[in-house]
């Protein structure tokens, strides 16, 4: 039943908030429902955790280990960007305007909460859909001209990308008329070694580029930072920590199919594609001038380290993927939090206006360093441990030229973030500035505190049921 109320709530929060009822209705409803479905999906990963089975409908509506990953990465994401979004979005003095943002948003939400939840490709595909067409509005919510060409290329980019990689799911249907397992993840594993290499290469592919578009991978990343930069900076944080991880989910689950043929190298076009991925980030993100696209690129960047690492194969380096695919969730969405934390300080986006921030503005100055040096991978903090923990598996089964250059290019995006974030940071404000007299609303510094703590904790402690939870998911990768 937990799963169902799941997919029933945000669609309640999204009807509730499009009511006429007042301007405070439609954030307290959103922040109301998502932490309910917050507590849902950790109930439901704890159990899959536990070793139970948590199905609703079988083939149809289940959860395995990678999926409640997924699944509870939204939920977070989705609560903490609800409670930033309760001061950010106030400024709005359109109350139609407001009801629309808070419907969209939880229509957005559902739509990435229904894709680990789904175990049939063609609904999972569908799902992915909704995510970009509910995200659109979204994107395009501030109405300015650059708001609204971010939107554009937004929707063009990824709903062309999504009709190629509908393409695959249909060249891959015909599998199922080679036995009796379902047309669901689990089934089309077990069906692989009966179907034709080339068949699975070419669905493969379809879906690499298809949903690489909707990802982020290079070269079909050039929305990711325009919409970042433009979208309201909650937005920014669903969109970078956990929709462009949703999308990198489905092409995760073509890996075991393939592999589970036994004909079929895949693991190499993962790395080959992944590094591609990191090394153009590194180098974009040294030439970067806005803030916000900073953190886009490095979500490239992150998106192209799971897939190398979901590559390397082997258990140490799957379970090295989900946990960057953990960290960075967690990581990037208070990167963003901070970002527009910041924006409120300096009603600027433009790295060189900025200096002296710790002067200006300590708490927006303190939060944009702190995320600066949590993503780009600095000890103690999360995503080092799970950066160290791909490259050591890399090393251990002896793929040194992927890992020496994944080192490499993690090490340029990571002084170039600090470079920027530097300037920004530390030394004296511009003559004129004064951010202090910007009073930050109460929720955005709540959920700096909230969404800042788990990046701590598990830079130093791994509560045992998330460490259960992480082996799951990294079986789910296996052949």
């Amino acid at each position: 039943m937990s799963l169902f109320a799941i997919l029933v709530l945000p669609l309640f929060a999204a009807l509730v908030s499009w009511l006429p009822l007042g301007r405070r209705l439609a954030p307290a409803a959103t922040l109301g429902i998502s932490v309910i479905t917050l507590i849902l999906a950790v109930t439901s990963a704890l159990r899959v955790a536990g070793g139970a089975p948590v199905v609703a409908l079988r083939n149809w509506l289940e959860l395995d280990g990678l999926g409640a990953l997924v699944l509870v990465l939204v939920a977070v994401v989705a609560a903490t960007a609800a409670l930033f979004s309760w001061g950010y979005i106030a400024r709005e003095p359109d109350a139609r305007h407001l009801r629309r943002y808070y419907a969209n948003y939880n229509l957005f939400v559902w739509a990435m909460l229904t894709v680990p939840l789904l175990v049939e490709p063609a609904l999972v595909w569908t799902a992915v859909e909704l995510t970009t067409i509910f995200g659109v509005y979204l994107v395009a919510f501030d109405d300015t001209p650059e708001a609204v060409e971010a939107a554009w290329k937004y929707s063009i980019l990824t709903i062309m990308g999504g009709a190629v990689a509908l393409l695959g799911f249909i060249v891959l249907y015909p599998a199922t008329r080679l036995g009796d397992a379902p047309f669901t993840w689990a089934g089309l594993v077990v069906l692989a070694p009966k179907v034709s290499a080339h068949l699975l290469i070419s669905a493969f592919v379809l879906i690499l580029v298809g949903f690489g578009a909707k990802t982020g991978l290079v070269p079909l990343h050039t929305w990711l930072p325009d919409a970042h930069s433009q979208a309201p900076s909650p937005i920014c944080a669903l969109l970078s920590g956990v929709k462009t991880t949703v999308v990198l989910y489905v092409i995760l689950r073509m890996l075991p199919i393939l592999n589970a043929s036994g004909r079929i190298d895949v693991d190499r076009w993962a790395v080959v594609v992944g590094l591609i991925s990191v090394g153009i980030a590194a180098f974009l993100i040294l030439q970067v001038t806005d803030y916000k696209r900073l953190f886009a690129f490095s979500t490239v960047e992150h998106m192209g380290i799971i897939l190398t690492a979901a590559g390397l194969g082997g258990a140490s380096a799957h379970y090295g993927a989900v946990y960057q695919i953990l960290n960075h969730a967690l990581t990037k969405s208070f990167c963003f939090f901070a970002a527009g934390s910041v924006l409120l300080a300096v009603k600027t986006r433009q790295i060189a206006d900025v200096r002296g921030l710790l002067r200006t503005s300590p708490a927006t100055g303190a939060a944009l360093l702190f995320g600066g040096i949590a993503i780009a991978g600095a000890p103690p903090l999360a995503v080092f441990l799970s950066e160290f923990s791909i490259l050591r598996a890399g090393v251990a089964a002896r793929q040194y030229l992927a890992t020496g250059l994944l080192a490499a290019f993690v090490v340029i995006a990571f002084f170039g973030i600090l470079g920027h974030l530097n300037r920004m940071v530390f030394g004296q404000p511009a003559p004129g500035a004064d951010g202090a007299a910007v009073r930050l609303p109460l929720s955005c510094g709540v959920t700096l505190v909230l969404a800042g703590a788990p990046i701590v904790v598990l830079g130093v402690y791994m509560p045992p049921p998330l460490h259960r939870l992480l082996e799951a998911a990294a079986q789910s990768l296996a052949r």
